[in-house]
């Protein structure tokens, strides 16, 4: 899986997220978890975009972002580096043979009831939570 490091800076009520491989793609949010969030949404839209027009840049190691002059005054700032998880969905759907314990499908079928959610959609939505976690 794809993962862009990207810079976490700003102060509580107003956080930043910036892409140094990827030019104008950012997120805000009013704390860092908004923010994280909002950066893997933004990330995906910004790469969605950039594959409709050719290829989006890869990743560069950390390494060599820390070599970057303007990597470095922003962390110098106070930026922290982060991870931001690649997610880029097709909105097509595809069919996938899963084998799990019974009990674990019928609580799972039963949380998913309870969300109003498919059996589907209850595990697309936790398998995206899990990832960002990752």
């Amino acid at each position: 899986m794809a993962r862009y490091f990207a810079i976490l800076d700003g102060e509580p009520g107003a956080i930043g997220i910036s892409f140094p491989d990827l030019p104008g793609c950012t997120a805000m949010g009013r704390d860092e978890n908004e923010a994280y969030a909002n950066a893997i949404d933004a990330l995906s839209e910004w790469v969605r975009d950039a594959r409709a027009h050719g290829e989006p840049p890869r990743p560069r190691p950390i390494g060599e972002l820390r070599r970057d002059p303007d990597v470095i005054e922003t962390v110098a700032e106070g930026g922290a580096f982060i991870a931001v998880p690649l997610i880029v969905e097709s909105g097509r759907p595809a069919k996938a043979n899963l084998s799990l314990d019974s009990g674990l499908l019928e609580a799972i079928d039963d949380a998913a009831r309870e969300s109003g959610l498919t059996r589907s959609s209850f595990i697309a939505s936790a398998a995206r939570e899990k990832i960002a976690q990752a």
